[in-house]
């Protein structure tokens, strides 16, 4: 295979390219800085993925998602998760139905497109559990029937840090699950006062308004199977392999990433190659969505965490140890 052969667009990516820029620019029409979350956000969606944004209160993570829900033409619910929320309040439940003398399925608000789960960490273990399989199978069983989910259907939920109380320590298992973790965190000085200037001039006007709709349903659908297209070469593959398992080999990590990680890796550098235009994944592509997708679902020694060390610190030491492939 030649040179000009090998880096020859093999699927056209115009359309995603073109929408993926517009639809992060009518997102930081309100949202002053945060490029970085908002890509990874999108990034996200075009894998088919979740994603948990963890931060203190007031750093628009709410509101983040509400324009994604704007500027996207898909069927969007909120769920405010609280301590006496329960599994059916998200789920749904059936309902004897008097005038067919039937049980009938009332569904919840986890039923729609995108999901926007509010304080996530605020619910106990048991209503939290109720998203084991919404999320993985996109299905939802109740009283032994399976009640599929539309596509395309992602879940943003949003946490304050886990320190605050009155707040849950999310399941290992539940944030295997999400694609990404990002974490929002306050604006430097000068995007602050530009916040403030543009609330001033936006006076009356709802936030939300400013956003218009630039990707439809369907379009997500037809990207995500472009980007699951996307090419990756054997030596990238394992590259994210050495990364992966270097996680569980490592004396400060006391619980290293699942085989699930791995392919949310490979999905995730697909995705955020496609939207640069690329129909195959570089290094830089992976380097970029490893803190993301890995820095969840590591845990740390005990040792390690009195020392004040956090999972992306060892992270960019990994990183850092392996070879990047040429």
């Amino acid at each position: 295979m030649d040179d000009n052969t090998m880096f020859q667009s093999r699927i056209d990516l115009s359309e995603l390219v073109e929408v993926a820029t517009h639809f992060q620019e009518e997102i930081g029409k309100v949202i002053v800085g945060q490029k970085d979350m908002i890509e990874l956000m999108l990034v996200a969606m075009l894998a088919d993925g979740h994603v948990l944004i963890e931060g203190v209160p007031g750093v628009a993570k709410t509101l983040m998602v509400k324009l994604m829900a704007k500027a996207s033409s898909v069927k969007y619910s909120r769920v405010q998760f609280t301590p006496d929320l329960m599994p059916s309040d998200v789920t749904g439940t059936n309902v004897f139905n008097l005038s067919k003398s039937e049980f009938q399925f009332n569904a919840g608000p986890i039923f729609a497109n995108m999901v926007l789960i509010d304080e996530i960490n605020r619910a106990p273990a048991k209503t939290q559990s109720s998203l084991f399989e919404v999320m993985e199978e996109r299905q939802v069983t109740i009283d032994g029937k399976s009640h599929a989910m539309a596509p395309p259907f992602v879940v943003f939920a949003t946490q304050n840090p886990i320190e605050h109380e009155g707040t849950y320590r999310l399941p290992e298992a539940q944030l295997d699950r999400f694609l990404f973790k990002i974490e929002a965190g306050y604006p430097t000085p000068e995007e602050e006062e530009l916040i403030l200037m543009r609330s001033h001039a936006r006076q009356s006007q709802n936030e939300v308004d400013a956003v218009n709709t630039v990707i439809t349903g369907e379009q997500v659908i037809r990207f995500q199977k472009l980007v699951k297209e996307v090419q990756i070469e054997e030596s990238l593959r394992k590259y994210i392999v050495q990364i992966t398992a270097k996680t569980r080999n490592h004396s400060s990590i006391y619980l290293g990433a699942s085989p699930r990680a791995s392919i949310n890796l490979m999905n995730a550098a697909k995705a955020y190659a496609a939207i640069n235009g690329r129909d195959f994944v570089t290094p830089e592509d992976i380097r970029v969505v490893v803190k993301p997708v890995l820095q969840h679902r590591i845990q740390l020694t005990p040792e390690k965490e009195l020392e004040g060390k956090t999972p992306s610190d060892i992270l960019d030491g990994i990183i850092q140890s392996i070879d990047v492939p040429r």
